[in-house]
């Protein structure tokens, strides 16, 4: 059952996610900034859209829905928490919820903090999580709507995957979140690892996105405020994990 997965940049610095399910040809998308784009890929490919998957009710990541709707019929699946800001649902979907893309089953997270009723889509078996602004390359959404508590209960629910999972979210953030990072970490070797990696990267004038969930548990501030050598590192020793989690979220607000 495999996934084919288009990355599509979209304004200054988002993406969207193109997903076919490679054995009936079921297409979706992850998020519309702009339908122009995304309309452009299909018709390249000479592909159908079946179906809008929405992560969260910001402009950036829904601009371009009705317009896409309307050239596609596409349906819409987004958040019932979130259905009254989002485009017109076909399907409203909670925590736990299960859906499918062609024979490619999904697990809808309700990963709330940067947004209430912000969701992640879980594709097992294709080692893929589509994120939006929550678990970011490096980083993860600034708390707009919930608390700082909320976004670190969401951001555990990612340990729970596999190592090998690889996380799309929604920005090409990764250079300066690495920057951030850095500051936390500034003599773990992984860290800079990865700042090297991604500097290249985007000089070749590549994509730092999907990330590996595995990476990011190794090297992501906000995935590892739980991790003693970083609790030390703010002499925090003695902090709950989400109060170090929110001191580094701060720090990032502020960067």
């Amino acid at each position: 059952m495999a996934l084919e997965i288009i990355t599509i940049p979209c304004l200054s610095d988002n993406y969207v996610y193109l997903l076919r399910d490679q054995e009936t040809g079921t297409t979706a998308v992850v998020d519309c900034p702009d339908a122009a784009p995304v309309l452009a890929e299909l018709k390249k490919r000479d592909w159908s859209l079946d179906t809008v998957f929405l992560t969260h009710h910001h402009y950036d990541h829904i601009d371009g829905v009705n317009d896409l709707v309307k050239a596609t019929g596409a349906k819409v699946i987004g958040a019932k928490a979130d259905a009254h800001r989002l485009p017109p649902l076909d399907t409203e979907v909670s925590e736990g919820d299960r859906l499918k893309l062609g024979h490619l089953n999904i697990e809808v997270l309700d990963v709330s903090g940067h947004t209430i009723g912000h969701v992640a889509y879980v594709f097992h078996k294709a080692l893929a999580v589509f994120t939006g602004d929550s678990l970011m390359a490096w980083g993860c959404g600034r708390v707009f709507e919930g608390t700082m508590d909320m976004m670190w209960h969401s951001l555990q629910k990612f340990h729970t995957l596999p190592r090998a999972m690889n996380v799309y979210s929604g920005h090409e953030y990764t250079l300066s979140n690495g920057k951030f990072a850095l500051t936390i970490e500034p003599d773990n070797p992984s860290l800079h690892q990865r700042m090297a990696d991604v500097a290249a990267t985007r000089a070749k004038g590549e994509f730092t996105v999907p990330s590996g969930l595995g990476l990011e548990l190794a090297t992501n501030p906000f995935m590892r405020a739980g991790h003693p050598k970083v609790k030390t590192a703010l002499d925090m020793q003695d902090a709950t994990d989400a109060e170090v989690f929110a001191e580094i979220r701060t720090r990032k607000d502020n960067f």
